[in-house]
């Protein structure tokens, strides 16, 4: 979904093995990731395993609420999908769905380069609208890229990122 005058690209080079891809219609590898308990726990707070409805509903009502995008790493000269994000004002929900990738900074690489594009749309502020209290890994990603906790939710913290005067976005 276009979230400003500028279009949302098809892809998104983080650098030579990373990149995100435009969300489309091609999504059933991801249903393993949301049937995975550890990673219901981490994004839903629930244990409930999602079916082929529920990830369409999912995908469709993301795509409609910002830039969804695949997280692509590069294997052998070909993009494989291992999670996905969402990028827009009000919020980021990331998932790094294929396990072999997670805690290699690769979410933290994904989250400043759309804090900086985020910047480039002319963003003062962005946020996050809720990280559980638990999800400590997803808390200390989104700090170092410098969102700051700035509510209390019922299950964890809202985060704000000011994008002003943040050198890490030059």
């Amino acid at each position: 979904m276009n979230i400003s005058v500028f279009p949302q690209p098809d892809y998104i080079y983080i650098d030579e093995i990373l990149r995100l891809a435009k969300f489309h219609d091609k999504y059933d590898f991801a249903l393993e990731w949301y049937q995975d308990l550890e990673t219901l726990i981490l994004v839903d707070g629930k244990k409930t395993p999602y079916d082929e409805a529920k990830l369409k509903r999912m995908y469709y009502y993301l795509n409609n609420k910002g830039e969804l995008y695949f997280i692509e790493f590069k294997v052998e000269n070909k993009y494989i999908p291992i999670g996905d994000v969402t990028f827009s004002k009000e919020d980021m929900p990331i998932v790094i769905g294929n396990k072999n990738y997670r805690h290699k900074g690769i979410g933290f690489r994904v989250i400043l380069t759309l804090a900086k594009r985020a910047k480039f749309l002319g963003y003062d502020k962005i946020y996050v609208n809720e990280i559980y209290h638990y999800n400590i890994v997803s808390q200390k990603t989104f700090e170092k890229v410098g969102f700051k906790k700035y509510k209390k939710t019922a299950k964890g913290f809202s985060y704000i990122l000011n994008l002003k005067n943040n050198p890490q976005l030059e």
